[in-house]
């Protein structure tokens, strides 16, 4: 699966990921949490960690789980990932998670074109009802609302921001292909 746009190409990685691939996902996650995105991680993140989670998260991912990377001249730009549900009675339902998009290409529809491809992927493997949660107030939530995400609520003070101290609330969203 490749995707082709005048400035971007979205690929479908294959696991074992290593190399220049590995590196480039951990630099991507690097810039993510040094920006201020709530994507799990507290500052300082060493490119080494990244690099470590990457390569434990990709190898232990379910079999049909999906891991798409969006390219620019100058490589990784942009990532998202699709987990199938691990539970036997929700074979219809998938999250997804680490919509990344680093800074130098943010602005330019990458977000919204990396959420459509994993939304067709997702349809292809007959997930019909996609999860995911966002910080809220930023940009992900406006974006997930505009693409047609139905927000459930939200929880509060459900993690800390990249600075390790500052709670913020996430708005949960789901999605039916």
């Amino acid at each position: 699966m490749s995707t082709t746009t005048n400035t971007h190409v979205i690929q479908r990685l294959t696991p074992p990921v290593a190399g220049a691939d590995l590196r480039a996902l951990a630099h991507l996650l690097v810039d993510a949490v040094e920006s201020g995105a709530a994507v799990s991680f507290v500052a300082p993140l060493t490119v080494e960690r990244a690099e470590e989670w990457w390569r434990k998260t990709i190898s232990a991912a379910h079999p049909k789980a999906v891991f798409l990377v969006a390219r620019d001249a100058e490589g990784i730009v942009g990532t998202v990932q699709l987990h199938p549900a691990w539970a036997p009675n929700q074979p219809h339902r998938g999250e997804i998670a680490k919509l990344i998009v680093h800074r130098r290409a943010r602005g330019h529809g990458l977000g919204t074109l990396l959420m459509r491809t994993i939304e067709d992927e997702a349809r292809r493997a007959g997930v019909t009802l996609l999860t995911l949660d966002a910080k809220r107030g930023v940009a992900a939530e406006h974006l997930y609302r505009q693409m047609g995400w139905t927000a459930v609520g939200s929880i509060p003070r459900f993690a800390v921001d990249p600075d390790g101290v500052t709670p913020h609330d996430a708005v949960i969203f789901y999605k039916e292909l």
